[in-house]
């Protein structure tokens, strides 16, 4: 890594801030037990029912019933699909999940000594993760480490554009007013990274699975502890 500090990180959860299986074996499932039953018992709220209107409109069934929708968005969990609407819905049954007290956000202790002290340090933090906003804040604000979220200055997901685009990254730097090179994203996943590269952005893999592989022209680190800046 250069020696000079970056204005603002960017950074991905799962994988990176968080444990896959926090993710994959926590939040995934209950999800899947409970998203039916919320959105039978919620369908009228207007939120609810903006994300039905839009899950009508990926599947081209405009006159699909509650029940067809519950069919398609379940299917899209069991297939891991990173569909929009899907994500706020999910997001709005965590929340229910958290409030209960069925589950904490997990972050990794490394992360959460490095991003305190990058907070302190005045660098601007941000979120970009593939489920909604409101997850994201809902994870870092239910943590056993207490609300994180005055350590983020912004969060981004889908709907800004896929993770795997550069023209999100750029999208992402102009909303936050820096330069993409003056903004390092942190990431597991190499194609990802490939994109915040291609953006203009400088980057970090995290390699927290001894398995994962890690990739090319990108500088890596086991955890936060050896990201330099």
């Amino acid at each position: 890594m250069s020696a000079a500090a970056p204005a603002a990180i960017l950074t991905d959860i799962e994988g990176t801030t968080s444990s896959l299986s926090f993710v994959k074996d926590t939040l995934f499932p209950y999800a899947r037990r409970h998203l039916g039953a919320y959105v039978r018992e919620h369908g009228g709220d207007p939120e609810v029912a903006a994300c039905l209107d839009e899950c009508r409109d990926i599947m081209g069934e405009p006159e699909a019933d509650t029940a067809r929708i519950i069919d398609q968005l379940e299917r899209w969990i069991d297939e891991d699909r990173k569909v929009t609407p899907l994500k706020a819905l999910q997001g709005l049954v965590w929340e229910h999940g958290y409030r209960a007290r069925h589950f904490t956000g997990h972050i990794y202790d490394d992360a959460l000594r490095k991003l305190r002290d990058w907070h302190a340090r005045g660098l601007r933090l941000y979120i970009y993760s593939s489920g909604s906003v409101h997850a994201q804040k809902l994870l870092f604000a239910h943590t056993a480490a207490g609300d994180l979220t005055p350590l983020f200055s912004g969060y981004y997901d889908t709907r800004i554009g896929g993770k795997m685009e550069a023209e999100s990254y750029r999208r992402i730097a102009a909303d936050i007013g820096v330069s993409a090179e003056r903004i390092l994203f942190l990431s597991d996943l190499p194609r990802e990274l490939d994109a915040a590269r291609d953006a203009g952005m400088r980057t970090c893999q995290l390699l927290r699975d001894e398995s994962a592989t890690p990739a090319a022209g990108h500088p890596q680190a086991r955890d936060f502890t050896e990201i330099g800046l």
